[in-house]
């Protein structure tokens, strides 16, 4: 009889699995079962495989309904191997996700030795998926490889087929062999040729590569670099879309050209371990882009993140109009650590991406798909912080929370002076931390706190007058994050201009157990970190709102949510013993 159960389940589950009636209905088996005793660290509503090692996202697209997420992934441990797969998994609201078998795997001499990031595809009028991918091959040489689906009916696309001409790139002259990676998602250009940007590094100059196609299996190189950078080494998961320059909130697709968008390019610089966005300008005719300032490896470069982010990959969603953006967020502790634990590597919550209406930056947001995981809701407002208040925001589950807040700031001008020339906002962070009083800050949110605040990671705003206006430096202090010592606790930190009328500034949090994201002046600028607190655990955490600067600020509203488990499950996984 329990066998026959079984298989009455199994034709159940198999039928809700591909009638596409909503991801919760056939969630087989959630793994995601969040922070426990043995496991305080793992996430609850963030991205993450079952077990094991994780790092960059890959060929993110929307098919026929469905999300997808391809990821790098070693299957047999928890740290970076040397057979890495491309891991899978499906979603119908980018939150709660279905893991599938593994979508590319080391087969031919042409990726034998692994098979390393990439990108997806969509070929318009066919509608048919095509991927891109670095593989490792038999001389240990990166060459680049393309699949295509098996079955274009099945929206999961749970098998791909590997090219029978892969190689499709091979490095070519003035590129080292060894650094050769990362291909883009392709575009056309007005000529009808697809186009695609590959990584690369001769000696200390980082590259971007342009390869042009008219089937996208024939690619030939174009012998000027899309971009260059000196003194950089290997630029990594380079990335290249444009965006509206109207201040409009919808994503642009890929290949748009005309007057009202701009481009962006993103590099991943694996020598700072940061994602840089460059702006400039674009015509496919003209061959290679061209940004309006060059990289300075100073902190005036801008972040999509600044804190823990790396290798991020965007894609255009075709239903909702929107650009929305990945990042891989690495461990803070100890390789052996993540040997115990059995697992490592998170992804963001998906970011929602435009460009500012001041042209000058890109403003990031949450996608709105997490708020249906919002549960106990907490809402202050008029709370006049003075001098060293903390304010308990009590009644939700703070280790697992999505808490804003809006601050009502004192008059300016008599904010302490700082000339943000040539500081170094993360080093200005680390000498000026939460509990160092200042005049019109620090103020913000203690995450992730013990009651006695001994461990607490702090977020927060100071504001100064400069030479030519204000500008308000974000903190995200990990400094007391933990008792323990054996960890990564570096302080991040950035600086922006603001508007000297300004009244109010905006933060968002997204707290889950070891991950705290925020997003501040909405959005203008992120920083994410990862803790590990020993004491401020699962229903012994706590969160606060305070303020130490001299200056008193106001809690204008401040809106908090216990937030509720993902589902995140195995399709199929029955069983039979």
């Amino acid at each position: 009889m329990k066998i026959i159960a079984e298989l009455l389940l199994f034709v159940v589950v198999s039928f809700l699995l591909n009638s596409g009636n909503g991801i919760q209905a056939f969630s087989t088996h959630s793994i995601n079962s969040g922070a426990t005793a043995k496991q305080p660290y793992r996430t609850s509503y963030h991205f993450q495989p079952q077990e094991n090692w994780m790092n960059d996202p890959n060929g993110p697209m929307y098919y026929k309904g469905v999300y997808h997420l391809f990821y790098q992934h070693n299957p047999e441990a928890a740290t970076f191997g040397d057979r890495i797969v491309w891991g899978h998994s499906v979603s119908y609201d980018l939150i709660n996700w279905i893991h599938l078998n593994n979508a590319i795997e080391p087969s031919g001499p042409y990726d034998i030795n692994s098979c390393w990031s990439g990108s997806a595809t969509i070929i318009p009028g066919k509608e048919e998926p095509m991927i891109l991918y670095t593989g490792i091959d038999d001389k240990k040489h990166q060459v680049q490889n393309l699949a295509v689906p098996r079955n274009l009916s099945d929206t999961f696309l749970r098998e791909w087929v590997k090219h029978s001409q892969n190689p499709v790139m091979t490095p070519p002259s003035g590129v080292e062999v060894d650094n050769f990676r990362d291909p883009s998602t392709a575009w056309q250009g007005k000529d009808g040729k697809w186009r695609v940007v590959v990584g690369a590094q001769n000696g200390d100059e980082g590259k971007a590569i342009l390869y042009q196609s008219e089937d996208f299996v024939n690619w030939k190189v174009d012998p000027n670099p899309f971009y260059a950078s000196q003194n950089t080494g290997v630029c990594e998961c380079p990335d290249f879309f444009p965006v509206y320059i109207n201040g409009s909130t919808n994503g642009v697709e890929t290949s748009l050209q005309n007057p009202s968008v701009r481009h962006v390019l993103k590099i991943s610089y694996l020598r700072k371990q940061h994602d840089y966005y460059f702006l400039g300008n674009y015509a496919s005719d003209q061959g290679n882009f061209i940004p309006d300032v060059r990289f300075t490896g100073t902190s005036s470069d801008l972040r999509y993140d600044y804190g823990k982010f790396y290798a991020s990959k965007s894609f255009f969603e075709t239903a909702k109009n929107r650009r929305i953006l990945w990042g891989w967020v690495n461990e803070s502790d100890s390789t052996q650590d993540d040997i115990q634990k059995g697992w490592a590597g998170l992804q963001t919550i998906p970011r929602q991406v435009w460009l500012d209406k001041s042209g000058k930056r890109l403003v990031q947001w949450p996608l709105e798909e997490v708020e249906q995981l919002r549960g106990k809701h907490i809402r202050i407002t008029r709370e006049n912080l003075e001098h060293g208040s903390n304010l308990e925001v009590s009644g939700i589950t703070a280790s697992q929370a999505d808490v804003e807040v809006l601050f009502e700031l004192p008059e300016l001008e008599k904010a302490e002076f700082l000339d943000p020339n040539g500081v170094d906002p993360q080093l200005l962070c680390s000498q000026e931390y939460a509990a160092r009083s200042g005049t019109i800050g620090p103020f913000g949110l203690l995450a992730l706190a013990s009651k006695d605040l001994k461990e607490h990671t702090a977020v927060f705003f100071r504001i100064y007058r400069a030479p030519n206006g204000y500008v308000c430096l974000m903190c995200s202090d990990q400094s007391r994050s933990s008792l323990r010592h054996d960890l990564d606790k570096t302080t991040y930190g950035s600086i922006l201009d603001i508007d000297p009328n300004l009244k109010t500034i905006s933060l968002r949090s997204l707290i889950d157990h070891s991950i705290v994201e925020s997003f501040g002046d909405e959005g203008r600028v992120c920083i994410t970190s990862r803790v590990y607190p020993s004491l401020a655990i699962d229903k012994d955490a706590h969160l606060y709102v305070f303020n130490y600067g001299s200056q008193s600020v106001v809690v204008s509203e401040l809106n908090a949510w216990s937030m509720k488990q993902a589902e995140i499950g195995y399709e199929g996984n029955i069983s039979y013993t």
